[in-house]
């Protein structure tokens, strides 16, 4: 008798019985290498039955999560094998650069009959990266009215609300009834597949009012559209940035708004999880930046490229501690002369280049939320000041008390209490003011205050330390 088991387990060609292993590891999460080993090897064997046997309920996400972990040879091949099983929703989730590799490798035909599949802002999302010529090629293989919706979309700047907006929506005329408005959607096969809002516009279509969804099913059939609409809708400029707009939804807490042209004309709706998105990119753009690594690099990113991104930043960092080490050499007869300034050296500057970091990274999220401006600017400023001067305070009691013992001088402890209290202070006066400046002059605070604020705190640490020590101890 055959085991249960067994007998539901799928089949693989030959009669080979190949069971389905986890799609994640059950202790962190993680994708499971025996499920991408799986796949891989039916890939090997354009085993297309296996393949679909393989990821038939996996959400799109998964699946772009599959495709990260494939070899890159086996990418294009699995989407081929998958053929209209395959859902091209998946390669807005995978990397830019694998995205990239992957659409170079299919051909025209299967990416166009894939995008058509999708909505406006997904299928906008996987063309924008393409060279004009393949993107072109894919839109003359799309009928008129998507290949001209996808057109307008992608001649809106980069990273702009028309950009993220998605081009399908419900439209009716104030005059409608509730009862005309269900019976249209319930009528209409080419409905956007998640909506929250009916929006209302008059004949040239400029946007009037919209009607929440609850809102239309709580009301009676004969009721008119014009009655229930809200006409202060919530809207959002097609060539606004996208920053400003994920701002604009999380400060009124709002899960779609329409998007109109200069004209007021009705465009197009932007949506929660495309807000989603962008408040996480500009977030990772923001913790790259202050970390000197280019917004655009990615883990699947080959190494010549990671070098270039980074090299720039790390050159920026090598001429601020050329700098500070000039300053070094100012007092290289007082260091010779006592041995313990070169010890105690590093803490100072490793105490000063952390204090900056810390209001700088502050100073750049609040100035990236617009949490920080002229209103509340000099406040925060003391606040950070007076931050500087306590923590300094503490650490040169603490550090004072230290090296006097540790080198028997209690004087030394009075000289390394005077220089921390001092680089604390400017630190933190720097970490703020570097980037509010930045900011004013038009520059991305996120990007160029790290050099500018490692290189002062450095200096003046260097500077007050040895310049404290040889009047102190009179080795000049």
């Amino acid at each position: 008798m055959q085991d249960v088991d067994e007998a539901a387990a799928p089949r693989m060609p030959g009669g080979a019985s190949g069971a389905v292993p986890p799609l994640r590891e059950e202790d962190d999460g993680h994708i499971n290498p025996d499920f991408v080993a799986a796949v891989g090897e039916a890939v090997g064997r354009a085993d297309g039955e296996r393949v679909r046997v393989l990821t038939a309920d996996l959400h799109e996400a998964d699946v772009g999560d599959l495709l990260e972990a494939l070899e890159p040879g086996d990418r294009p091949a699995f989407i081929e094998l998958l053929g209209r099983d395959f859902d091209f929703t998946a390669l807005t989730e995978v990397d830019d650069a694998i995205r990239e590799d992957i659409l170079e490798e299919l051909k025209p035909e299967t990416v166009a009959e894939g995008v058509r599949e999708l909505d406006s802002d997904d299928a906008v999302s996987i063309l924008e990266d393409l060279d004009e010529a393949d993107r072109a090629e894919i839109l003359e293989r799309l009928p008129a009215a998507e290949r001209d919706a996808l057109k307008r979309s992608l001649d809106y700047p980069a990273d702009s609300a028309g950009r993220r907006m998605q081009a399908e929506f419900i439209a009716v005329p104030p005059f409608w009834t509730v009862g005309q408005t269900i019976d249209f959607m319930r009528e209409t096969e080419d409905l956007p597949d998640t909506f929250y809002e009916i929006f209302v516009v008059d004949p040239t279509h400029h946007l009037c009012g919209t009607v929440p969804l609850d809102k239309l099913l709580r009301s009676k059939r004969p009721v008119r559209i014009a009655d229930i609409m809200r006409d202060d809708p919530d809207v959002v400029r097609a060539t606004d940035d996208q920053e400003d707009v994920a701002r604009v939804f999380q400060h009124y807490n709002l899960v779609s708004a329409a998007v109109t042209d200069e004209s007021g004309r009705l465009v197009g709706v932007i949506m929660i999880d495309d807000i989603v998105d962008v408040i996480e990119e500009e977030a990772d753009e923001d913790l790259k930046a202050l970390g000197g690594v280019n917004a655009e690099e990615e883990l699947s990113d080959d190494v010549l490229y990671t070098v270039r991104s980074r090299f720039p930043w790390l050159l920026a960092n090598m001429v601020a501690a050329l700098v500070a080490s000039s300053v070094i050499r100012l007092f290289e007869d007082s260091i010779e002369r006592m041995i313990a300034l070169a010890v105690l050296m590093p803490i100072v500057a490793s105490m000063g280049g952390n204090a900056g970091t810390q209001t700088m990274t502050v100073t750049v999220r609040a100035l990236a939320t617009r949490d920080l401006g002229r209103a509340n600017a000099w406040r925060i400023i003391r606040r950070e000041v007076c931050v500087g001067i306590l923590n300094g305070l503490g650490f040169a009691v603490i550090m004072g008390v230290i090296a006097a013992l540790w080198f028997g001088v209690a004087d030394l402890g009075v000289v390394i209490g005077l220089a921390l209290l001092t680089v604390l202070s400017v630190a933190a006066l720097g970490g703020i003011l570097i980037p509010l400046l930045l900011n004013r002059l038009g520059v991305d605070p996120a990007v160029s205050s790290g050099p500018f604020v490692t290189t002062i705190t450095d200096i003046v640490g260097f500077f007050a330390f040895l310049g404290i020590a040889t009047l102190w101890f009179g080795l000049g």
